[in-house]
């Protein structure tokens, strides 16, 4: 990804602080929709995001009588937030819609929203009161709470019994690996695994992710076998353009044909032990953060190369705490100034 594309998506969600509905938009969208346009259809008209749209309309209905959407009654509504929000010294009404831009759209958490917003100037904002204002929203029927990471997740007692997976004598371990891979100071240094959907299906997904800048490879694989590992990390390395000098996997048996990915690039493989998931924390962490949009027991047969692409730019679009708030892509042309990304 160029910088100037960078600088698009920045603007876009700049842009995201003053994409509240006009008055006279509120009464268009009223007329078109008693016409029967649907929401999308009505966004390309008025040049708005369909979401704003949607939302707009979810909002400002009237559910107490017969649902339908009311121009007036929308907008005596919005002015009633904005008095309340400047009567209680809240933050403007568009810093709450920006707010639910990111959580709804590009799945950000309350806490990179506030930072990310006070580092390019556009607000000073708590994540508790962001967190606040989606629990308000679930009170009044709203879903924000469904686009929070952990909005749909139960906690599970975990146990772990006997290591039923196969065992691979004379493998490389992880206690044995370069010390320079621990200290995260150059690029190349891999993470691996794989993502399971459906109990009772062989797709799944691939994932690696670089220690030191958090950039995160995806692919779809028909079924976790040595083989369709093998093939997917090798066409993820060479068409990647990004360096590859070392990859932590998992202890699974998908990953014991790691000789000949040696072989055929160089890369020097290691393994973590296993039930230590923190080991590769890196890969964990990402993993999580794709479970949002593939979440556990839901079937992959349906997800493509193409879906995996675009959920992985977007995750490594997303500012990280640990990097300062910086996304990863932004990290990597820290450490790598010439940098063309295709992920």
């Amino acid at each position: 990804m160029s910088r100037q594309t960078e600088g698009d998506h920045s603007g876009k969600r700049r842009s995201l602080l003053y994409s509240q509905l006009t008055e006279q938009e509120r009464y268009t969208v009223g007329v078109l929709k008693r016409q029967g346009m649907s929401g999308r259809s009505i966004a390309g008209l008025l040049g708005r995001s369909p979401s704003t749209i949607s939302r707009e309309i979810r909002r400002n209905a009237c559910h107490a009588t017969d649902g339908a959407y009311r121009p007036s009654k929308a907008q005596e509504r919005t002015n009633g937030r904005r008095r309340r929000s400047r009567r209680v010294r809240q933050h403007d009404v568009s810093v709450y819609e920006a707010i639910e831009g990111l959580l709804s759209e590009e799945q950000w958490s309350p806490e990179q929203i506030a930072r990310w917003l006070a580092l390019n100037d556009l607000a000073r904002i708590s994540h508790m009161t962001i967190y606040r204002h989606v629990r308000e929203d679930q009170r009044r029927g709203g879903s924000l709470r469904a686009s929070l990471r952990q909005g749909r997740k139960r906690r599970r007692k975990r146990t772990f019994g006997v290591e039923k997976r196969g065992r691979l004598q004379g493998k490389p371990m992880i206690d044995t690996r370069p010390e320079i891979i621990e200290t995260r100071s150059e690029p190349g240094h891999w993470e691996g695994d794989t993502v399971m959907g459906a109990v009772d299906e062989r797709d799944c997904l691939l994932t690696l992710v670089e220690r030191s800048t958090g950039i995160a490879l995806v692919a779809k694989l028909p079924q976790r076998t040595v083989t369709a590992v093998n093939r997917a990390t090798l066409k993820l390395v060479r068409e990647s353009g990004l360096p590859f000098k070392t990859i932590t996997w998992d202890n699974g048996t998908a990953f014991h044909g790691y000789r000949e990915l040696e072989q055929a690039t160089g890369i020097r493989c290691f393994f973590a032990y296993p039930h230590r998931p923190w080991q590769r924390g890196s890969n964990e962490n990402f993993n999580g953060l794709l479970r949002q949009y593939f979440p556990k027991r839901r079937s992959l047969a349906s997800a493509r190369q193409h879906h995996c692409d675009a959920i992985a730019h977007k995750l490594n679009s997303r500012p990280r705490k640990r990097y300062g708030y910086k996304t990863p892509i932004e990290r990597y042309e820290e450490l790598r100034p010439v940098l063309h990304l295709g992920c």
